[in-house]
């Protein structure tokens, strides 16, 4: 049986995306998948999603997606705002042009975005946002700042979007992803060594990718994309869900952590760790 509910899912090529999107329309649901590529979506169409092109860096590429949807579907009443990309590397090595891209995508587009479908969830007085953060939008870390910088701006801004939209029936939830197997993984990790792999970091970033590529899609240190899939479906089946999810291994850990440590007993932590 097909739920009327419009879901819009982006960054569905991969990962958590491909997951949630697979997940949702398995439910009924009819589910836009977006992504920069469309020949990234054709396997979706087997479990009945639509795929959609969308770079969400590029303001008129969402245009034109969401006039699409709304044309055929009248609106959209869930967004999850999933593409994202990690710069990872030195804040004095990474090009300000690189630190620019990665807010245009995990800032400015989830932004846009996100303004061009609330009219329709205004004017309906319901809709849900649901926004993806990490463990770096609540925990820095060194050697990802321009990463942690975009991902405390999505924690900032959907906290305050939350509050603004609360009067016209729309919930705005956060999802807080932790160790999750995911090509991303291998992706930030290059751009890590590329940065700063040589220079003045390069022991910390030796460090930092041992440690990262021996937790990769080990499901003892880190869980599949299904966990988010799952958590989206839970939040959309909600009437009234959390304001915010930590989800997957080591999450909750770290954010109570956060919690409980002082800045400079965490950072001394932090640099035991990249000594050891």
């Amino acid at each position: 049986m097909q739920n009327k509910e419009i879901i819009l899912v982006t960054g569905a090529s991969s990962g958590m995306g491909r997951e949630t999107a697979i997940k949702l329309a398995k439910e009924g649901y009819i589910v836009y998948a977006a992504a920069r590529r469309l020949d990234k979506l054709n396997e979706l169409k087997e479990y009945g999603c639509i795929p959609i092109q969308m770079d969400i860096a590029k303001e008129q590429e969402i245009e034109d997606a969401v006039n699409k949807i709304n044309k055929e579907q009248g609106g959209i009443d869930v967004l999850f705002n999933n593409a994202g990309i990690a710069v990872q590397g030195s804040l004095e090595e990474t090009d300000i042009d690189d630190a620019k891209k990665q807010f245009e995508v995990n800032v400015f587009g989830l932004a846009r975005l996100t303004q061009l479908v609330i009219p329709y969830m205004r004017n309906k007085g319901a809709g849900k946002i649901i926004n993806t953060s990490s463990i770096a939008g609540k925990v820095h870390g060194p050697i990802s700042s321009w990463y942690v910088a975009s991902k405390h701006a999505v924690e900032g801004l959907s906290s305050s979007l939350r509050v603004e939209l609360q009067p016209f029936g729309i919930q705005v939830v956060l999802i807080r992803p932790g160790a999750i197997s995911s090509e991303l993984i291998s992706t930030y990790v290059d751009g890590m060594v590329k940065r700063s792999g040589n220079g003045p970091y390069a022991e910390m970033t030796k460090t930092l990718v041992e440690w990262s590529k021996s937790r990769d899609n080990n499901p003892k240190y880190s869980s599949p994309p299904s966990v988010i899939a799952d958590t989206v479906y839970k939040i959309i089946k909600s009437k009234k869900p959390k304001t915010s999810y930590e989800v997957g291994k080591t999450s909750k850990q770290m954010i109570w952590s956060r919690k409980l440590l002082s800045d400079r007993v965490l950072d001394k932590m932090m640099l035991n760790f990249l000594k050891s």
